[in-house]
């Protein structure tokens, strides 16, 4: 009887997600950087099957140089959310090279030094996206308000997934060392494959985001501003989220299906780190809810005053994808869109309906 080992069943879940991506035509382009990322999770998951499900260890040159190519393509494609990490010219990505470049030259001049490598690149990765997580959904400024939540949640998975990783890496080494390796495909099934198929979803989750074409507003525009207890005082927080509001209901900014938070601050002159501030003091939520509630009343007054499918309204309302749309309309109604129409036309007066403040 054929037994298909456990890190093929990931493999084939993997593949099946690439080939959904590559698929997608009614979604907005998916990142490069973070579907490559995908392709290298397919492929590492194919070499781990081979190694520990009929012990074929001719792939562990080339599975060792994708896994120290896994944290950095992580890295580049969430850093490219962020204004600082914007650049994609050549200088600016280079240097994440030197990881896979490094497992390169050991495999050719000292292959017992592989795994520590492998271990200490994701440990280096996971603490580094752990830090940008830190910072909040609203430090990733080029990524699309309607799903920039999901994106920092993703990205939070992405370092946890990283930092398991090389915990595994290292527990597998101590199995090697200590026990011969006879406990190897026990450990890889129970941590190290939950942590590709992890890597993965994040990637799938973040790489929706599609890259902004305008320039953020430069941060220094307002100097000063540089931790909360340097911010400007509360009447200015007042009138900065007034002049978002006027913009909103001026220009209906909202609609904007590419709407960031870089691409905010260049239509509104205010810096971004600026907005996020006085949005968060004044209205005590995050840029992304502020703008997502607007466009879930906007969605609400067209299911109420028109006849348009519930498809075309997601669009008006500045939404790009169903899942981000729905997701938004629960959270702000308690209920999904068509459910809302159907109650309103059925005269649930006590519908609740976003207020845009």
């Amino acid at each position: 009887m054929l037994v298909l080992p456990l890190p093929f069943v990931v493999t084939l879940l993997l593949l099946l997600m690439l080939l959904r991506l590559a698929g997608r035509a009614d979604d907005a382009p998916f990142d490069p950087v973070l579907l490559a990322l995908v392709a290298v999770l397919t492929a590492l998951s194919a070499l781990i099957g081979l190694r520990w499900g009929y012990g074929i260890e001719a792939g562990l040159p080339l599975q060792a140089t994708l896994a120290a190519a896994a944290g950095p393509l992580a890295w580049i494609g969430f850093r490219r959310l962020t204004v600082e990490g914007a650049g994609r010219g050549v200088a600016q990505l280079w240097p994440q090279a030197v990881p896979p470049g490094l497992v390169v030259l050991l495999i050719l001049l000292w292959p017992d030094a592989i795994d520590a490598a492998v271990i200490a690149i994701h440990l280096a990765y996971g603490v580094a996206l752990a830090r940008l997580a830190r910072a909040g959904p609203d430090a990733l400024r080029l990524a699309r308000l309607d799903q920039v939540g999901q994106t920092h949640r993703a990205l939070q998975a992405t370092a946890v997934a990283l930092i398991l990783s090389a915990a595994v890496g290292g527990l597998i080494a101590l199995d090697l060392a200590w026990a011969d390796g006879r406990h190897g495909a026990l450990i890889v099934s129970l941590a190290s494959l939950p942590a590709l198929l992890m890597l993965g979803f994040a990637a799938l989750l973040a790489g929706r985001n599609p890259a902004a074409a305008e320039p953020a507003a430069p941060v220094t525009a307002s100097p000063g501003i540089e931790a909360d207890e340097a911010a400007a005082p509360e009447e200015d927080d007042i009138r900065v989220v007034a002049a978002l509001n006027d913009l909103m209901q001026s220009q209906a900014l909202f609609r904007d299906l590419d709407l960031n938070l870089a691409r905010l601050a260049r239509r509104s002159g205010i810096p971004a780190r600026r907005i996020s501030m006085a949005v968060n003091r004044v209205e005590g939520r995050s840029i992304s809810h502020y703008v997502n509630d607007r466009r879930i009343a906007e969605a609400c007054r067209l299911l109420a005053e028109t006849d348009q499918p519930v498809t075309t309204i997601m669009f008006e309302a500045g939404f790009q994808t169903k899942s981000n749309f729905n997701r938004e309309f629960r959270r702000v109604t308690g209920t999904s869109p068509t459910a809302w129409r159907a109650a309103r036309a059925g005269g649930a007066s006590a519908m609740p309906v976003a207020s845009e403040s």
